[in-house]
């Protein structure tokens, strides 16, 4: 059993935590939060939506279970986050999960940093894995160690990389974007304490690496439509925290999901027009072509 922990950009989506299914472009949960008992639906345009769509699809094709959501609607105002911190504070203690993976949270140090005590509580430490938000959170408080999985795109990365950048907003323009400062950024990321275990960056080539440096290179394949199409980057993070929930190991889960889910992409027969939902689809036949067992 595996958990992700996200927002929906809808102020009026409650906050929400319950198993999800997928039905066409749209996600299902069926919402127990203190002591709801209520459908909860949601496009899976892009975003944590996307993410658990692509989740469920790995969940699905291994006949698994699917993940356990925790949600909550916000625009960025931060009221909807902070609901759902509160939410983890209380819940979290009395889990028990293979996998938790924190994605697009309003990032508040006090805010993460008690969640993270109480996944000191939990009966066993699951694996951690932070992306978006949370992941800055995890920078910002200092506790980026504590996780064993972050999933920068190179923007991100290059925050990681700077050891004096409060937030994204005010990394240093010279290292940002630049994918050929890959290998350099990742070793200053490591440098300040500033990475987990393990960072697979996401990219024109996906690169999975460690404190020892790059580890493997996932390249192909190589498709340019995809460049601008949103939320192709939540669609690896949520296969890496469906493998990991599933119990693959870390490295195999990150090089298997940056496979899929380039091989999905390049089945959609991508344009510039292509929604991130056409491609999630076609993660079902790209686990069948790369003939991958569970």
């Amino acid at each position: 059993m595996f958990a992700i922990v996200g927002t929906v950009p809808d102020e009026e989506f409650p906050l929400s935590c319950g198993f999800v299914d997928l039905s066409g472009q749209m996600l299902n949960l069926k919402n127990q939060a203190e002591g709801r008992d209520e459908n909860q639906t949601m496009n899976i345009a892009r975003g944590t939506p996307a993410l658990l769509a692509a989740s469920v699809q790995v969940c699905r094709f291994f006949n698994a279970s699917p993940p356990l959501a925790y949600l909550a609607g916000d625009i960025g105002r931060g009221a909807g986050s902070r609901n759902l911190y509160g939410f983890l504070e209380k819940d979290l203690p009395g889990r028990r999960f293979q996998s938790l993976t924190f994605h697009y949270v309003q990032p508040d140090v006090d805010w993460h940093n008690r969640v993270l005590f109480a996944i000191e509580k939990m009966a066993e430490r699951p694996l951690l894995i932070a992306d978006a938000g949370f992941m800055y959170a995890a920078k910002m408080s200092g506790q980026a160690e504590a996780y064993d999985i972050f999933t920068p795109d190179i923007g991100e990365l290059a925050f990681l990389a700077d050891a004096e950048a409060p937030h994204p907003f005010y990394t240093r323009g010279f290292i940002l974007h630049e994918s050929n400062r890959v290998e350099f950024m990742i070793a200053d990321a490591y440098k300040h304490s500033n990475a987990a275990r393990f960072l697979m960056v996401k990219g024109e080539a996906d690169v999975l690496a460690d404190q020892t440096g790059i580890l493997q290179t996932v390249s192909e394949p190589a498709v340019s439509a995809l460049e601008p199409i949103g939320g192709t980057g939540d669609i690896l993070t949520g296969i890496v925290a469906a493998f990991t929930g599933l119990g693959k190991n870390i490295e195999t889960a990150c090089v298997l999901a940056s496979q899929v889910s380039r091989l999905a992409g390049k089945l959609a027969d991508p344009d510039p027009g292509t929604q991130v939902a056409e491609i999630i689809q076609h993660i079902p036949n790209a686990l069948k072509e790369l003939k991958i067992e569970n």
